[in-house]
């Protein structure tokens, strides 16, 4: 029976470079692929793939945590990492966590007992105390979130200042009174960009309302609902920064029906740049973010570890965010990019 090193002596290559080959990873010319691939058929070498993961005590497996898939955001991050995972021969399990911080240590679990070989965060329901004692038993990336204090390569775009800008858009639009509807209090996304909303209130002198702050908004029957709650309970709310395109679609479509006109009187900013985003009549203003280019990345950085080792210290790659204004917030037809 063949072994790999008949392989790399027919091809005339090294053991090293063999092995790329088989576990279809990168760097490796089509010309050294293709000499390996037909020594293989000429000596009926057929690689052994749980052999090979026992010798190397790795999974090729990666775990991606995510609150929930039905939002159209984490369906392109997940593509994106699923596809940049499978040149390197990794598969991707998704792990949704539903905001639940026990499942969310559930899934963290696989990381111990070496059931994956890394996990991707791309939301973070416990403390990161708790989660960084899962770090002695294998690497994890951040994906979108941005923990000041972790010790680990973070991916993500500036929340902050990204929020930061939406609201200025708003009050610069002529909104006086500013709700911010928003998926969750204990997410790190919620705390950075209630500060870039705060500040642009206090930076343009606008008060504090009674409630400008609510939770729960996460689809667009949540958005449907807060509509109805601002217009009956605050109805001088003129000015909403929705932490989705879904609720603020939401958010538009029950303003629409209620013959509340947008913008005139009311504005509306969503997030992620989704479809929806564009089919809405009113369009959405939204914030963009680079989605495939930082699913990559997470998924590069995480394999360099498991493929190279890891060690605890912070690395932090900053996506560029850009504000898309659109006839949610402005009266002018065309598209307008900031």
């Amino acid at each position: 029976m063949a072994t790999i090193e008949d392989v790399a002596r027919f091809a005339g290559l090294s053991r090293t470079t063999v092995s790329r080959v088989i576990n279809d990873q990168p760097y490796v010319s089509e010309e050294k692929r293709s000499r390996v691939e037909d020594a293989m058929k000429a000596l009926g070498y057929v690689p052994n793939s749980s052999a090979r993961r026992l010798r190397s005590q790795k999974t090729e497996t990666i775990a991606v945590l995510l609150p929930r898939i039905t939002n159209p955001f984490f369906n392109h991050l997940i593509e994106s990492m699923e596809m940049k995972a499978s040149e390197w021969g990794y598969q991707v399990i998704i792990c949704q966590t539903h905001d639940s911080p026990q499942k969310e240590r559930d899934y963290l679990e696989l990381l111990r007992k070496k059931q994956v070989d890394g996990i991707i965060l791309t939301s973070i329901q416990n403390e990161w105390e708790v989660i960084e004692g899962y770090l002695q038993s294998g690497p994890i990336v951040l994906c979108n979130e941005n923990v000041e204090e972790a010790q680990v390569p973070v991916v993500h775009v500036d929340q902050a200042k990204a929020a930061y800008e939406a609201t200025v858009h708003l009050i610069e639009q002529g909104a006086s009174e500013i709700a911010f509807l928003h998926g969750g209090e204990d997410s790190y996304v919620f705390r950075h960009r209630e500060r870039g909303f705060l500040k642009a209130l206090h930076e343009r002198r606008l008060p504090r309302l009674e409630a400008e702050v609510f939770s729960s908004a996460v689809d667009v029957e949540s958005g449907r609902a807060l509509f109805h709650q601002i217009r009956n309970n605050y109805p001088s709310i003129n000015g909403v920064f929705a932490g989705s395109d879904e609720v603020a679609a939401g958010f538009i479509y029950e303003a629409v029906q209620a013959g509340v006109k947008v913008p005139e009187e009311i504005s509306v900013v969503g997030f992620d740049n989704q479809a929806i985003s564009m089919l809405m009549k009113p369009s959405i203003t939204t914030v963009e973010q680079p989605v495939q280019d930082m699913g990559e990345r997470c998924v590069e950085l995480l394999i360099h570890q498991v493929e190279n080792g890891y060690s605890l210290k912070r690395e932090e790659h900053v996506f560029k965010h850009r504000l898309q204004a659109r006839a949610s917030t402005t009266r002018q037809s065309k598209l307008v990019t900031l």
